[in-house]
């Protein structure tokens, strides 16, 4: 049964996502007439200068990522957490203490907890596509066990969803949050990739070499968040001594991005964002075609009820799609910008605990409860 909590609040907030400064980035590109003298960004290290909350070590190192290992034990059921892979840092799921979703797991009793921490795309990486990644989330997915609890934030989310109906044995159980999939159900996201013209993000793929370049992105997106948007995704105040350290750490994290390969952007725009192709049924995934009903893992859903990015509406209505049978779908709408899903106080006091003991619910009992 799907079941929502929360109440709508406020208006649109303007916090720097990464979802949202691809295709604003690439407008800001179009309207300026001038663009072709701005000199190309160096390439970014891979590594980032900050340090992890979650104690954690390298499990694999593959071409797109590194499979980081939080574990504390080596037995029990693994979570896979699949970051978001768009401009910023797998460290949007292990930010801080109280701000991290591998921490909040581990507090709720997930004592696997694995992270895909994405490589920034080198020239040698520019033609890698979704099915390049596709490709080694399933060798991370086997290095760690099947089968595994698959965690999707934001852009992760489409990905996990692609690979559990393409290998739909290895999820034993997915969770979505804030994740984009039914395009179709308009958000400011979606009108503004739609609305783009096509040759401004090949263009884009172009200047970075057959990369886009992060810091580029990052550079003409052309409203820096404010200290207000920064509290409200970390939903806290930030004036004491603790608060200024966190605005600091999210300063520098919101400094240090990622390049993307051209290859796998363009797809994403164009099969992803303009096509609509995985809520259509349109998609293949190494090789086959793939449909979301194949996809009968129990599920949850999280959305927020303030995320201007991906609409509440629009993350739960991913329940429609797959082949789960309703019992097993559960889902919260928390009052949380989309930053906050993923990094805000609130929402891990509130909704990640909850995430956590549904993994850990043998579920027995929904079915008797349902009928």
């Amino acid at each position: 049964m799907v079941e929502t909590t929360g109440k709508q609040k406020g208006g649109p907030r303007p916090v720097p996502d990464e979802a949202l400064l691809w295709p604003l980035a690439a407008a800001r590109l179009a309207m300026d007439a001038c663009f072709w003298w701005v000199e190309r960004p160096s390439p970014e290290q891979n590594d980032s200068s900050l340090p992890w909350t979650t104690p954690n070590s390298v499990a694999l190192e593959l071409t797109t990522m590194r499979l980081r290992d939080c574990s504390r034990t080596r037995s029990g059921q693994p979570a896979l957490v699949c970051a978001p892979y768009a401009l910023h840092r797998a460290l949007i799921a292990d930010f801080a203490a109280g701000h991290s979703v591998a921490q909040s797991l581990q507090s709720g009793g997930i004592d696997r907890v694995y992270l895909t921490d994405w490589r920034s795309a080198s020239p040698e990486m520019r033609y890698l596509s979704i099915d390049s990644y596709l490709s080694d989330l399933n060798v991370a997915i086997d290095e760690i066990g099947v089968p595994v609890d698959l965690i999707g934030l934001c852009q992760g989310g489409w990905l996990s969803l692609l690979y559990a109906a393409r290998f739909p044995a290895k999820v034993r159980r997915l969770v979505l949050a804030g994740a984009p999939v039914d395009l179709a159900i308009e958000s400011e996201l979606s009108q503004l990739v739609r609305s783009t013209p096509v040759a401004v993000y090949d263009q884009l793929v172009a200047r970075g070499g057959g990369n886009v370049s992060g810091e580029e992105m990052l550079r003409f997106w052309s409203k820096a968040p404010t200290r207000e948007d920064i509290a409200a995704a970390l939903q806290r105040d930030l004036t004491d001594e603790e608060g200024a350290a966190l605005l600091a750490r999210f300063d520098h994290w919101n400094s240090e991005t990622l390049n993307l390969p051209g290859g796998y952007y363009l797809e994403v725009v164009n099969w992803i964002f303009r096509e609509n192709r995985i809520a259509a049924g349109s998609s293949t995934a190494l090789g086959r075609a793939v449909d979301l009903k194949n996809v009968r893992a129990p599920l949850f859903l999280l959305a927020g009820l303030d995320d201007d990015v991906v609409p509440a509406s629009q993350a739960l209505a991913t329940a429609n799609l797959v082949g789960t049978p309703p019992a097993f779908i559960a889902a919260a709408s928390e009052p949380s910008t989309h930053l906050g899903l993923f990094m805000g106080e609130r929402t891990h006091a509130h909704a990640w605990p909850r995430i956590a003991e549904w993994l850990l619910d043998d579920l027995s009992g929904v079915l008797a409860r349902s009928a």
